[in-house]
């Protein structure tokens, strides 16, 4: 898969696309069970899900990996999204909740492709100071660090590496071009056990709700390769016929990948996005938590 040299296995390095925001207090975990599209309720501190907050019309502004230290501590962790306009969204919804919402720069992420130390699965190990995540599937093992700012390298190899992976499990890197856009069930979020149609109300759950239980899913997320780098955004033909768009671009070595939003029953034949033929994969597994 892999034409160029690889970092080593257990070499550090920085994620400075992933940034933290930090929701603290009494009233913590139920302004964040209000508020985002996974069940928060149903974690048990020291373990981590995917999850997002979206509009009144069900469309996703921001996806996370949210961290349940206690329930008067939790973490979002935010890949790619500016997280001061999102903590500031936020904070306009606290009206007399008992919970701080603030942006910490002073921890930083980090990643290697090795296998975690102790965390496992949805388990996540650390303090209020420093996590460790386990974001191991199929292709191979990865984990994820929060802690202390330190000198590390700036390994833009790597980091597009981690990216492409997170692309090839069918996790959007949506670049602000494509928030508040689509659905969570457009985004395959299913994948990824990312949102509940089951939990109390939260922001957009009747789309959600009503997109599932009617069966009304008619689109979702398929992992495209190209020789020339393409664009978020973009559209994606079959021949003649427009599907959809893409959602998320990466780049892997000399393959340009991308995650585009397609109809679910379609022709994969003779894909292009623009002018650039583009080859389907099938999307990896093991990334759900």
């Amino acid at each position: 898969m892999h034409d160029n040299p690889q970092a080593a296995s257990d070499a550090v390095f920085a994620l400075p696309d992933h940034r933290l925001i930090v929701l603290q207090g009494r009233d913590a975990a139920a302004f964040a069970q209000a508020q985002f599209m996974n069940d928060v309720a149903l974690i048990e501190p020291g373990h981590w899900q995917w999850s997002g907050w979206l509009t009144p019309k069900g469309r996703v502004i921001a996806l996370f990996a949210l961290l349940k230290l206690s329930d008067e501590t939790i973490w979002l962790l935010l890949p790619d999204t500016d997280p001061l306009p999102v903590k500031n969204a936020l904070q306009r919804f606290v009206f007399r909740a008992k919970v701080a919402i603030e942006v910490h720069d002073d921890l930083q992420v980090s990643g290697t492709f090795a296998a975690p130390a102790e965390a496992s699965g949805a388990r996540f190990t650390g303090d209020a100071s420093a996590a460790e995540l386990d974001l191991s599937a199929d292709g191979g093992p990865r984990t994820l660090r929060i802690g202390a700012r330190q000198a590390l390298p700036d390994d833009a190899t790597a980091v597009a590496r981690w990216q492409a992976l997170d692309l090839a499990h069918g996790l959007p890197r949506l670049p602000a071009s494509q928030a508040e856009h689509w659905t969570p069930q457009q985004l395959s979020l299913d994948r990824l056990r990312a949102f509940s149609v089951k939990k109390g109300c939260y922001p957009g759950q009747e789309i959600v709700a009503r997109t599932h239980f009617l069966g009304q899913a008619k689109r979702g997320l398929a992992l495209l390769e190209a020789d020339a780098p393409l664009d978020a955004g973009s559209d994606v033909h079959a021949g003649p016929i427009a599907l959809g768009k893409v959602v998320a671009t990466g780049q892997d070595d000399a393959r340009s990948l991308a995650l585009a939003v397609l109809p679910i029953e379609r022709d994969a034949s003779s894909l292009q996005v623009g002018a650039t033929p583009a080859r389907e994969h099938p999307l990896l597994d093991g990334l759900a938590r």
